[in-house]
């Protein structure tokens, strides 16, 4: 049995640590309020955005735009939306498993180092690295967003997709890799949004209005496409979030009970051993006591 001061000062060590785990809870707790509420309000207009944009091109025609030409697939660009920091649970081991999906050359971009880390370890080709806050403002996504356009629009890679960690509940994150150009699955991506609102049973109206465009269609729906994209990439980085702060609010919860846990079980076993160390004496004095007599 291990002595009483080992065990008192254990003790110690693990009070110590399970304050620090309470308080990264409470912390990932409040930030995970706000990050829920940012992905679910997002999700009614990145489903209007979707609905809008195919809506606008059934009533344009025939447009011609980059984004919704097909190409033969060469190189596949990817963006990895993971953490900077730990601490989470599996939520990053179990979004880099799905970097395997990735069948072909891919080049990737990444927003948090954790992602970073993990494909330069990995031998992963790394175009260009990026950080966003826990506040993922829409300034912040945009960079990152304006990047992966460009190197499609250059040729530099033949398809753009997003490996992110959708966000379902405060105990559930699921890993998925989402396609976003070329736009060519537009009905597909809509019906996805759709599934995400609960809205996969409802039928969707073909869109019967009489539209004029000006100065044109071409004109007008030029920039578009592109706000689509960026809308669906910050939509994706605020899932992420919601479930990066639901992962480490977990985590710590759970490290904090088995801290708990472990101090009782501690307590118990310094308990035993303080009273064998007394009855260990009173033997010994009446031992003593005897001899004496």
């Amino acid at each position: 049995m291990k002595g009483i001061r080992e065990i008192r000062q254990r003790i110690k060590s693990v009070k110590g640590t399970a304050q620090i785990t309470r308080a990264m809870q409470l912390v990932a707790a409040s930030k995970m309020k706000r990050a829920q509420a940012a992905a679910l309000l997002g999700r009614p207009y990145a489903l209007l955005m979707a609905e809008i944009l195919v809506s606008l091109l059934e009533k344009a025609g025939d447009m011609q735009h980059p984004f919704l030409q097909g190409r033969p697939v060469v190189t596949r660009g990817v963006l990895v939306v993971a953490t900077d920091k730990g601490l989470c649970g599996g939520l990053n081991t179990n979004l880099f498993r799905h970097v395997v999906d990735v069948q072909g050359p891919a080049r990737y971009v990444t927003i948090g180092r954790k992602a970073t880390q993990f494909l330069s370890r990995t031998g992963h080709e790394v175009m260009a690295e990026f950080s966003v806050t826990d506040h993922a403002a829409f300034a912040e996504v945009r960079s990152p967003a304006e990047y992966l356009i460009r190197a499609y629009l250059e040729g530099k890679v033949d398809t753009v997709e997003v490996l992110y960690t959708r966000f379902i509940n405060t105990l559930r994150q699921e890993p998925c890799l989402q396609p976003i150009l070329p736009l060519t699955s537009l009905a597909e991506t809509l019906e996805t949004l759709r599934h995400r609102l609960g809205k996969d049973g409802a039928a969707l109206h073909a869109d019967t209005r009489e539209m004029a465009f000006e100065p044109n269609a071409n004109a007008l729906l030029a920039a578009l496409p592109e706000l689509f994209v960026k809308q669906e990439v910050y939509q994706m980085v605020l899932e992420s979030k919601a479930s990066e702060h639901s992962a480490r609010m977990v985590a710590m919860k759970s490290a904090t009970d088995n801290a708990k846990n472990l101090v009782d079980s501690l307590t118990l076993e310094y308990n035993k051993a303080r009273q064998a160390g007394i009855t260990q004496e009173i033997l010994e004095i009446a031992a003593s006591t005897l001899q004496s007599a």
